[in-house]
């Protein structure tokens, strides 16, 4: 017999000071240098408890972008995966 496992996805769109947006970075570092079995991961008004293993795959893509009609539009992109 085969099981099945659904992925569950949760998001938030917010907008944050860069202070802000700082602050959530450093929050998240510490929560994956403690060396605990289980990260949490603040995701809007949720927190999602991962179990990331030493070794992660990380992907950064910066995009810029110029458009006379819409203006200049700049975006960074971080992605982390792993197998628990």
């Amino acid at each position: 017999m085969s099981y099945l496992r659904m992925a569950q996805r949760t998001t938030a769109d917010e907008t944050l000071s860069r202070d802000e947006f700082a602050a959530y970075l450093r929050d998240l570092a510490a929560e994956f240098e403690q060396g605990d079995e289980q990260v949490t991961v603040p995701v809007g008004n949720k927190n999602v408890a991962l179990a990331p293993p030493e070794m992660l795959d990380v992907s950064i893509e910066v995009v810029e972008r110029s458009s006379m009609l819409r203006g200049d539009r700049e975006t960074v992109d971080i992605e982390l995966s792993w197998k628990p």
